[in-house]
């Protein structure tokens, strides 16, 4: 599932960024398939890197030698949200290829996480752009159910007055 920036970026809030974000969802045995279907010539990814991604649920790296384009690859979490948000996904054709993107709702919260996290105001202001774009077509009631389970209520009250919605 594509998420992060290019998910933003579909959405209608183009950012420049030196990565790709990407979820998945692997089995052991997929993961290791996945790595091996990568041509060491034209890839850089460390087999290790990626099982102890999927064993802490953490993020790997795959590196086009070619392009330098950078792809993180995001081991899905176990947790409620994490596993709706992958359910949700919608499937996208992108220049004949389909793909699966995080919803707007879903970068937004995924956003107001990093925020918190990292104390970026860069994903404030990526989350009160796609505000901006999308306040009516948001489903506000999924907003506010995981904005509280996520504990990003101060995230979400500041993205919001970015953007120029009130309280």
């Amino acid at each position: 599932m594509l998420t992060g920036s290019f998910a933003s970026s579909y959405h209608g809030a183009p950012r420049a960024t030196q990565d790709i974000d990407l979820v998945i969802a692997p089995t052991r045995e997929q993961l290791v398939e996945l790595v091996g279907l990568l041509p060491p010539s034209e890839y850089y990814v460390d087999l290790g890197d990626a099982q102890a991604a999927l064993a802490h649920g953490t993020a790997f790296s795959v590196i086009d030698r070619g392009t330098g384009w950078k792809i993180d690859l995001i081991i899905r979490k176990l947790r409620a949200f994490s596993q709706e948000e992958f359910a949700r996904r919608t499937a996208v054709e992108v220049f004949g290829t389909c793909l699966y993107v995080a919803t707007a709702e879903d970068v937004v919260l995924a956003k107001l996480e990093w925020a918190k996290l990292r104390q970026s105001e860069r994903q404030i202001q990526d989350v009160a752009e796609l505000l901006g774009l999308r306040w009516d077509s948001l489903d506000h009631g999924y907003l506010s159910k995981w904005i509280d389970a996520l504990g990003i209520r101060d995230e979400w009250v500041r993205a919001r007055r970015r953007a120029g919605f009130p309280d």
